[in-house]
């Protein structure tokens, strides 16, 4: 069991930056729901055999022999005396996934090479190592990313997949008991290096201070499964990515340092429901350090104070790792964290089960509208370059969409994309569309998005390594026109696929209404409240976002800040008219309740703060199950609760909160200045060369007082596990802003947009 599990022994100290929520230990209802949701993971498919785990470590053992050679190889190419040559060392490390103990059958190995100050990156590790690489018959699918913001190398070792950085560090002989968590290994390193350290430093900080690993483990598997299923894990599409997950259950298990991975996933649903974003999510103080590197910093940052989602990585130097979430899609994650935390209070009444909360999200299913990018290309090879580079810039038209519709258009990115085996080097994404909940409708009302979406194609086809044959197709479908090629096998279901968790709520509160007359009872069952929870959680975030904007320390602009799409010569006609937006997340926002109206399955929860497996024992084994509770108890669980949100909100009272500005307006101005910065690498970098390149995330731009944005600064990302595979951006054109609408008319014609060959 997890509580058997490895311990962070920490000499009486807290792990964190506050202290616990509770210290209560599981009670025996905990144990068996425990052990039920870890054969619940176990059924899924989520644990590697035994044979493949030992084929893992025996992939690691030869590439780390590989290395080793190849270091004496260029030290005695390079000239070195035969003593030097002999202690020349190179090692591997593993982090992500793998080195959290939470991979998967067939995921990859996130590794890191740690070579001495002679084995340069562009020269020796792209140059001698690849070649090596290349003719060892056990490696396949070698393909190096050297202009990638994290260069890498990816193959495959004997059907393992690799992902390989490297780190050049400023020792002539690398020790093998070498401690790479210590910030003196950052000494004169440069900016690749320090990237490429950062993953093993924050995996390995991470286990650190979680207070129980096995405990971690197993609810970052739940996590990760619960989030791959409800269409949020994905870092490049604006959601969460490994290392995101990781940090935010990290810091629950700190909350909770004496529960079971059962109660945690109740806890984490409870606590990042009620999180007030942008407060930060952080494991452990900031370090200044001695380096002088730029550690996440709103006070002094002015670019960190645009992040609206902030979960700060627990190594020097420290940094958001979230930056890509937008306004959009933080409203998708916070609404599911809300679904969540209702299904996890109804399994505690023995209402739901693990089935009802892992119940794959019905994306298509769920909206009326969609948009619908189709990329393709001349072969294999050119559309793996085009759809990482086209997936790359897909948060840019969501951004661009929602501005210019004055976020009366709401997007939601699937995280996912689709091939129709028919058609030759073709691939496609899919957006969902929807008007915003609590707008009133007007018949003749429509969203005219056609400049915005051509000024997404135009950008999207100034990419740098643009070859004849890459094409890009945005166009508007229907839910009755979404192709067959997207569902499972090919076949559309008939009708929804299965009963879901809003069918259940509703029945739930319609036999909870008939038996509860009491005022706690008609609370609950308030259909007015229910319909409000969607608009909700919009009205939340919009009041966040004004705060952030009038408590940030930036003077006003004078200018102004320009919104709408500049105008574009559309010659295709594209017509769609929301005349309804119904939709299944609409639906379930009128069904579903509301956390802070629900009492009545308050009642049956026994899992509380400060309750110990020992008051279990005391109290019976009858009573370790969460039956019919009595009144008194029942009160007693609604003053537990309570308790617990006051330290919930105690725990984000911290220091960051007063200085966010302008979190709507980043995202854009992020990548446009970032476009530019990679822009000259990509000048330098690409001349003849064969490799691939790929984005590299690394500045975010200064709003100044005239209403432009400043380039002075870089902000180096915390993508630690996820290294999508993307291109270097293209040189931007210089667009005039588009004057300030001060009453903006809202339409839409939309029916299909396509661009053939390279836009001018």
């Amino acid at each position: 069991m997890g509580s058997l599990g490895l311990m962070n022994r920490n000499n009486g100290h807290r792990l964190g930056i506050t202290e616990p929520i509770s210290l209560g230990g599981p009670t025996e209802y905990d144990v068996i729901k425990t052990r039920e949701l870890e054969k619940y993971l176990r059924d899924a498919g989520l644990y590697e055999s035994q044979e493949e785990a030992v084929g893992r470590e025996e992939v690691l053992g030869r590439l780390d022999q590989t290395v080793k050679i190849w270091v004496k190889t260029i030290s005695r190419a390079k000239g070195l005396n035969e003593q030097l040559v002999q202690e020349a060392n190179a090692k591997i490390f593993t982090f992500g996934s793998y080195r959290l103990g939470v991979h998967g059958p067939g995921a990859d190995i996130d590794t890191l090479c740690v070579g001495p100050r002679h084995a340069t990156r562009e020269e020796d590790f792209f140059g001698e190592l690849h070649r090596m690489l290349s003719e060892m018959p056990e490696v396949t699918e070698l393909h190096p990313v050297p202009d990638a913001h994290v260069p890498v190398m990816r193959f495959k070792f004997n059907g393992v997949s690799i992902d390989l950085l490297y780190a050049k560090l400023s020792l002539w002989v690398i020790p093998d008991d070498l401690d790479i968590s210590q910030d003196s290994i950052l000494q004169n390193a440069d900016e690749q290096t320090v990237r490429s350290l950062n993953g093993c430093r924050v995996t390995d900080q991470i286990l650190r201070l979680v207070p129980n690993i096995q405990n971690f483990r197993t609810t970052l598997r739940c996590m990760r499964l619960w989030a791959k299923r409800r269409g949020v894990y994905s870092n490049v599409a604006g959601f969460l990515g490994g290392i995101n997950w990781a940090l935010l259950v990290a810091r629950i298990c700190q909350l909770y340092p004496n529960a079971l991975p059962n109660m945690l996933m109740s806890r984490f649903f409870r606590v990042y429901t009620q999180w007030r974003w942008p407060n930060p999510v952080m494991l452990c103080a900031n370090e200044e350090g001695s380096l002088g590197l730029q550690v996440w910093d709103p006070r002094r940052n002015p670019k960190d104070r645009f992040h609206l989602m902030p979960i700060i990585t627990p190594a020097y130097p420290s940094m958001n790792s979230s930056y890509n979430v937008s306004s959009s899609t933080l409203r998708i994650m916070s609404e599911e964290f809300q679904r969540g935390s209702e299904i996890c209070e109804a399994m505690e009444a023995n209402k739901a089960d693990w089935d009802t909360l892992f119940e794959p999200y019905p994306f298509f299913e769920a909206y009326k509208h969609y948009l619908q990018i189709d990329i393709t290309a001349e072969n294999d090879d050119d559309l793996r370059k085009w759809k990482g580079w086209v997936e790359s810039r897909l948060r840019q038209l969501t951004l661009k969409i929602e501005r210019y519709t004055y976020n009366m258009l709401q997007c939601h990115p699937h995280p996912g994309d689709f091939s129709d085996r028919s058609r030759p080097f073709h691939c496609c994404f899919f957006m969902g569309l929807q008007r915003k909940q609590g707008v009133p409708v007007n018949e003749v009302e429509q969203f005219d998005i056609r400049s915005t979406v051509e000024e997404f194609k135009g950008n999207v086809n100034m990419y740098t390594l643009w070859k004849p044959g890459m094409e890009i197709r945005v166009s508007h479908v229907k839910r009755r026109g979404i192709p067959n090629f997207v569902f499972p096998g090919g076949v559309r279901p008939s009708r929804p696929s299965k009963v879901t968790w809003v069918s259940r709520s509703s029945e739930l509160k319609v036999s909870g209404h008939a038996q509860d007359n009491s005022p706690e009872g008609k609370a609950v069952s308030n259909g007015a409240d229910d319909g409000r929870k969607r608009k909700q959680v919009d009205d939340s975030l919009e009041t966040n976002l004004r705060n952030a904007k009038r408590l940030a320390a930036v003077p006003p602009s004078t200018g102004g800040v320009h919104e709408g799409s500049p105008p574009v010569s559309i010659a295709s006609s594209c017509s769609m008219k929301f005349d309804s937006m119904n939709t299944h997340r609409s639906e379930e926002s009128r069904t579903e309740k509301s956390e802070n109206n629900s009492p009545d399955s308050l009642k049956n929860i026994k899992n509380l703060v400060e309750v110990s497996s020992q008051n279990c024992q005391a109290n019976g084994p009858a009573k370790c199950s969460p039956p019919n509770e009595t009144p008194s108890v029942a009160a007693d669980t609604t003053s537990s609760r309570e308790a617990e949100n006051l330290a919930i909100e105690k725990i984000m009272s911290g220091p960051y909160v007063s200085h966010q500005a302008f979190p709507e307006d980043l995202d854009e101005l992020e990548d446009d200045f970032e476009s530019r910065n990679q822009d000259k690498d990509s000048r330098g970098n690409n001349k003849g060369s064969p490799m691939e390149s790929s984005k590299a995330n690394a500045a975010v731009p200064v709003p100044s007082t005239n209403g432009s944005a400043s380039s002075s600064g870089l902000y180096a990302n915390g993508n630690l596990e996820e290294l999508e595979p993307t291109e270097l951006v293209p040189p931007l054109s210089n667009v005039t802003p588009a004057p300030v609408v001060q009453k903006p008319l809202i339409r839409f014609s939309f029916t299909s947009l396509k661009a053939t060959g390279k836009s001018s």
